[in-house]
């Protein structure tokens, strides 16, 4: 099948009352690990590159890897831009294939994130591509962005943000963090209900990675409708590496790695599927 969009998998999620798993993806054999869990348990799937990630390997690169296992899925693939950080490099995830893309202006201030994020969907739109933006501040470290965490979203903000920039979805802070969680998270769950009540556009949970399943659970129940989850994979496709060479320390063949790490992220892949309730949706 080939690439889709996050439009019409996003609205289908919300008028379903599940989530789509958002995955982001480092290599080939994560690309892999992502769709083949995907497709066991037929569902829709995004993948998802930083700006970190496409620096390493380029949005050409990702974009041929994803596209060419997307064709050979019988799925919903879709390939998003996550935390994209200037409207160049947007611009340059659509004109290298991209079916939707992220601008994070919440490091400005309200009037400068909308100016952004509108001159974005200006674009966007105009090339058929749906645009995710973020409204307050997600805490952790995503690529070279960190922040305090301590900056949720303002539900009646939201709904002007949404208002004013046109965009398809929107990711809003909640109380959760990029990367692991070094102490147990304080969620604020009723300001997801209270931003539903007042957005009509998709609600964007970043950060998932460590939160509790039943957490993530209620979050969908109460209106996110897509969930990041990138640091988790990458632990898993490492510490499989590990365990494999710890066991046997001669393995000079890098498939042999890859498979190990592959394997580890499907598995978790399919865990997360599950926790969002997006399995069996696929369309």
């Amino acid at each position: 099948m080939a690439l889709v969009t996050s439009k019409q998998m996003l609205l289908d999620a919300q008028k379903g009352g599940y989530a789509v798993g958002a995955f982001n993806v480092e290599n080939m054999e994560m690309v892999k690990a992502v769709i083949a869990a995907a497709e066991e348990l037929q569902a829709p799937v995004m993948l998802q590159t930083t700006p970190s990630t496409v620096k390493y390997g380029t949005l050409e690169t990702y974009q041929a890897m994803v596209e060419a296992e997307a064709e050979k899925a019988g799925i919903p693939v879709c390939l998003h831009l996550d935390h994209g950080n200037s409207y160049e490099l947007v611009a340059q995830a659509i004109h290298a294939g991209y079916t939707s893309v992220m601008i994070d202006g919440s490091h400005e201030d309200f009037e400068q994130n909308i100016t952004l994020t509108k001159r974005v969907v200006e674009l966007s739109k105009a090339c058929g591509i749906p645009v995710e933006a973020e409204l307050g501040k997600v805490g952790g470290k995503e690529d070279d962005l960190e922040a305090d965490g301590d900056t949720n979203t303002d539900p009646e903000e939201a709904r002007e943000f949404v208002e004013r920039t046109g965009v398809d979805s929107l990711a809003i802070a909640i109380g959760t963090a990029h990367g692991f969680y070094a102490s147990t998270p304080v969620l604020d769950k009723d300001r997801v209900s209270k931003v539903r009540a007042l957005v009509s556009v998709p609600l964007v949970l970043h950060g998932a990675s460590g939160l509790k399943d039943e957490d993530i659970r209620e979050c969908v129940q109460r209106g996110m409708c897509k969930v990041n989850f990138a640091t988790e994979l990458r632990v898993a496709y490492i510490e499989a590496g590990k365990k494999l060479m710890a066991k046997n320390p001669d393995t000079f063949d890098p498939k042999k790695l890859g498979g190990a790490g592959m394997e580890a992220v499907k598995e978790l892949v399919k865990n997360r599927i599950l926790v969002c309730g997006c399995d069996r949706k696929a369309k």
